[in-house]
């Protein structure tokens, strides 16, 4: 197949219209907790947790699926879950379709953890360093703790000034030290205790899957500019692909889900086009 041409099929197929309600009213209960004094946080217990953070849990890696940022997440998200996945319900049915887009998820949040990981490994060794040299009260410590924030962009500048009013007031170095460790743990903690959510990881797998079966399918980027699928899909995944690789500070966007997403999603219809080709036209 080359091109899809909607004919007689199902706008708004009950998997994709399902998955459309429950992440619309989660979404909706994420913003009543968060506008409201429960002590309850759904970030903490649902989110998606890197596996050496205290808030990790294994139902975590589903219930981050249905959990959005904001407005214009949970829009693109849902928009493209819509446009794309309605065409692959109605061409595997519902029961096969469910089964992509749960293991696309699921895969997508494991790849993320396996990066995450990579990178938290590291991190949590050198803080256990400057963590001892602390505790012992090291004449070392403050220089491992300023190689510490160079190195890993520790957004310290925000503390500079309260740090120089130590030092007018006549702090000593190990009340210097004292305030650096504590910018610095408070730091580790949230990197350590950062939370993914989305669907994107499940939707780049639909993505793929997309673009595998109808490659010269034109989308029409902001409704406007034609660009067949294969093109889209292949530019759209070595963007996300290169800044991935490339990791840049300040970036909160998930990546590696989002690769890891599509090649779950990749492989998946690669197989089933070779185990059962009547699934595909």
């Amino acid at each position: 197949m080359t091109q899809f041409r909607p004919s007689s099929f199902q706008i708004l197929p009950p998997i994709v219209k399902n998955l459309l309600i429950i992440n619309g009213l989660v979404f909706f209960a994420q913003y009543i907790f968060k506008t409201s004094d429960f002590s309850f946080s759904i970030d903490d217990n649902f989110a998606l947790h890197a596996w050496q953070s205290s808030l990790f849990k294994p139902w975590q890696l589903i219930t981050h699926m249905f959990l959005h940022g904001d407005t214009w997440h949970i829009i693109g998200n849902m928009f493209a879950l819509w446009m794309f996945g309605s065409v692959l319900e109605n061409l595997w049915g519902s029961k096969r379709f469910l089964i992509f887009y749960m293991v696309c998820g699921l895969g997508a949040a494991l790849i993320h953890l396996l990066f995450l990981s990579y990178e938290l490994v590291p991190l949590m060794k050198e803080y256990a360093n400057i963590f001892q040299l602390h505790m012992n009260g090291n004449e070392d410590q403050g220089n491992a703790m300023y190689a510490f924030i160079n190195k890993n962009h520790v957004p310290f500048g925000v503390y500079a000034e309260e740090l120089q009013s130590y030092i007018k007031a006549g702090a000593s170095n190990d009340q210097q030290n004292a305030f650096t460790f504590k910018v610095i743990t408070a730091w580790y903690e949230n990197s350590l205790n950062t939370a993914t959510i989305g669907a994107s990881g499940a939707i780049f797998g639909v993505l793929a899957a997309f673009v595998y079966l109808f490659p010269n399918t034109y989308i029409y980027i902001y409704f406007l500019v034609p660009v067949k699928a294969k093109w889209l899909g292949i530019l759209y995944f070595l963007f996300e692909l290169f800044n991935a690789i490339r990791n840049s500070a300040g970036d909160n966007v998930a990546r590696w889900a989002h690769v890891g997403g599509a090649i779950v999603g990749l492989l998946i219809v690669i197989t089933w086009n070779k185990t059962n080709r009547k699934t595909f036209y």
